[in-house]
């Protein structure tokens, strides 16, 4: 039986949503976030060392990262390629942003919600104001600067292919979906009408909505 390793806010939704995608059981071992800092509990160190989520198991298998997972299930169980373009060039395009998702846009996303909580807790609160003042500064100096770029990269490839992949919806699109809800409530999508229509594209897909009903909301910090 698979069975995944979910935390709750967490990229192990994608996880979740491509199992529903292919119509694979599978059981869920939830996990729930420090309400102070966000972390995830130390018992999931017991499934994977770095206690990160998601982490899924499969008979003898123990698989971290959400990218590598998500290809193990295509590998594994996707037989008909309904979530892989067969053809190069899309193949191409596929694998490109399964992977710029983590590599290129995620860490900027993530520095982007450190930054902007620097002077918020649980930072000490006698040195909250420097660290708002370090905070905004880093962010209108460079990150701001680097996501409108990135985002102005995603929104002319979505203006000439339907899907990040091509023409038909794929892993890519699952991949994608977790940094483009982060840059959503982080910087905003309102200049990106082709994000924003695929956002809501992915958020209307009866599987994505099944991995909402089982893992629980997504409630991303800003």
């Amino acid at each position: 039986m698979i069975t995944v390793h979910h935390l709750n806010n967490s990229r192990s939704h994608r996880v979740l949503w491509t199992l529903e995608e292919l119509g694979l059981p599978y059981q869920i071992e939830q996990y729930q976030r420090d309400p102070v800092t966000m972390l995830a509990p130390e018992s999931l160190k017991k499934i994977h060392p770095l206690g990160k989520a998601p982490v899924l198991t499969d008979g003898e298998w123990t698989i971290a990262e959400s990218a590598a997972i998500l290809e193990y299930l295509q590998e594994t169980y996707d037989h008909s390629a309904l979530l892989k373009p067969q053809e190069k060039p899309e193949r191409m395009q596929y694998r490109y942003w399964l992977h710029y998702a983590e590599g290129s846009l995620m860490p900027l996303l993530v520095m982007k919600l450190i930054f902007n909580r620097l002077g918020k807790a649980p930072v000490p609160w006698l040195i909250r104001p420097i660290g708002s003042l370090l905070g905004k500064g880093v962010q209108r100096g460079y990150l701001d600067q680097q996501l409108a770029t990135h985002l102005r990269f995603i929104e002319n490839h979505l203006s000439k292919n339907n899907w990040f992949a091509g023409d038909h919806f794929s892993l890519a699109d699952i991949q994608m979906s977790f940094p483009l809800e982060a840059m959503n409530i982080r910087t905003g999508l309102d200049k990106a009408p082709h994000a924003r229509g695929l956002l809501k594209r992915l958020h209307a897909r009866p599987a994505y909505q099944l991995a909402l009903e089982k893992g629980g909301p997504m409630e991303l910090m800003d």
